[in-house]
């Protein structure tokens, strides 16, 4: 067997959607599954939409998305002069002809042809004409009369679509540029690609390749096409629904694992199984358990696999990700003021409960300010630090000053003995503490909290609140 080669081959008139992702993933899967290549092409031939902006917004949520090509990543415009060089083999091999058919012309012909209630395509008026280059010519391929083109879609099963149905389509612009299915077919031939996994909505343009393939006698790729994203309402996906940038979804606090993850069981299965490492995913791949329906997409099941990733995760790389959080938030100078010490202590008390990045940096934000800095809740002021409960902080407070060790340990052992000295319940002095130290009423655990502040920072925050009741 050869080597199998897939691609990824988006146009960057635009970023990098979750829809066009999903498509990368599998074309990569694929590959990786089977022992093969996965390349990148970057489309770039409509030179008036393409900007090197979404070129690299796309480069950058591959990269992100850790969908690196195996090779060069090619630039189609580049390539204008070869796609044009298999043109002309075409027609010197009587497999494409020059046409000077208008476009109110050949507008005229499919009127036509649709009033006689027959398919509305172009009539082959010059097909025999034998014409050669000229002012406002373009290059049609010579469909065959009769026939079929046939193929087993490795997702869909087998197609078949009657010659008869299709035009002779162009091959050639007017102004010498070549059609997007002429550069795709000769990008894949040239860049040896064995299988192609793309959305379904090219499933239209799958049998004018395969006429192009057969006319340069080049071995035909095997094709499968991937059905659409809809959002819950069971409608095309959108902006509302989710249908943003990949790297949205980075500012959104996702993990790049995470969204690998969801897309991957985004119209794909193996088993029950829900959480998938990269290594697991490359593994089972498999294109017979891709499914043949429309995929609806569920931020929520999206939410629950990133606070998977988020709650196994290294403090160390998290506390990385969750400093990049802060520094878009409140810029680069503030965020060079983060301790960050001490977020990668207080990430492990974090992780369980946070859904995203973004819910991780707001949920450290009071561990990371001076406690002079520190905002509180107004309502969990008015409930929990009255005067009777801030009068028991200041005690409490001595207490600590007194510790031999600013443990967890020592902090529960001296808690525990002011409320059985005091004749207290240890919700009569948890959420005061829990206010004054954090400003909200819910907190990791309360001794595990007050370690990773510290003595100072914990003692600050008590000496501050003394006037709150007042």
């Amino acid at each position: 067997m050869s080597e199998i080669v897939t691609r990824f081959a988006p146009s960057p008139t635009g970023y990098l959607h979750i829809g066009g992702a999903r498509t990368a993933l599998f074309s990569y899967l694929l590959a990786k599954s089977l022992g093969g290549r996965f390349l990148l092409r970057i489309e770039d031939t409509d030179l008036e939409r393409s900007t090197p902006e979404a070129t690299q917004a796309i480069l950058d949520a591959m990269q992100w998305l850790e969908l690196g090509s195996d090779g060069e990543i090619v630039y189609q415009q580049a390539r204008a002069a070869r796609h044009n060089e298999v043109i002309d083999q075409l027609v010197a091999a009587g497999q494409a002809y020059y046409c000077e058919c208008s476009k109110e012309q050949v507008d005229a012909m499919r009127e036509k042809a649709r009033a006689e209630g027959k398919k509305p395509k172009y009539d082959g008026t010059c097909r025999e004409r034998n014409l050669g280059p000229g002012e406002g010519r373009v290059v049609r391929i010579k469909t065959p009369l009769d026939g079929s083109v046939a193929f087993k879609d490795m997702v869909k099963g087998p197609i078949a679509v009657a010659c008869e149905e299709m035009d002779d389509m162009i091959l050639r612009r007017s102004d010498g540029s070549p059609t997007y299915n002429l550069a795709v077919v000769v990008d894949d031939h040239d860049m040896g690609v064995t299988h192609v996994l793309r959305g379904d909505d090219h499933v239209n343009n799958t049998p004018r390749q395969i006429l192009i393939y057969r006319a340069m006698g080049w071995d035909v790729p095997q094709f499968g096409h991937v059905p659409m994203i809809l959002g819950p309402d069971k409608k095309k996906l959108s902006k509302r629904h989710g249908a943003l940038s990949v790297m949205e979804y980075e500012k959104m606090g996702y993990l790049p694992e995470a969204v690998v993850n969801y897309l991957a069981r985004l119209g794909w299965s193996h088993g029950d199984q829900e959480i998938f490492s990269r290594k697991e995913l490359v593994e089972c791949f498999s294109v017979d358990n891709l499914g043949n329906s429309p995929s609806v997409f569920d931020v929520q099941k999206l939410e629950w696999l990133n606070a998977q990733y988020i709650m196994q995760a290294d403090p160390d790389r998290l506390a990385g990700l969750v400093m990049d959080v802060i520094r878009w938030e409140v810029g680069e100078e503030e965020a060079a003021n983060v301790d960050q010490a001490v977020l990668r202590k207080a990430l492990p008390l974090l992780q369980p409960r946070a859904k995203t990045l973004v819910e991780l940096a707001e949920a450290s934000r009071f561990f990371l300010v001076d406690a002079g800095f520190l905002q509180y809740d107004e309502n969990a002021v008015q409930k929990f630090l009255t005067s009777e409960s801030i009068s028991l902080l200041t005690e409490y407070a001595a207490i600590l000053r007194g510790l031999d060790e600013f443990s967890e340990e020592k902090l529960e052992s001296a808690t525990k003995k002011f409320i059985e000295d005091r004749g207290l319940k240890f919700k009569a002095l948890a959420q005061p503490i829990r206010v004054a130290i954090t400003g909200r009423t819910a907190s990791p655990g309360l001794f595990e909290t007050m370690h990773v502040l510290g003595r100072s920072q914990t003692l600050a925050r008590l000496e501050r609140v003394q006037d709150f009741g007042l």
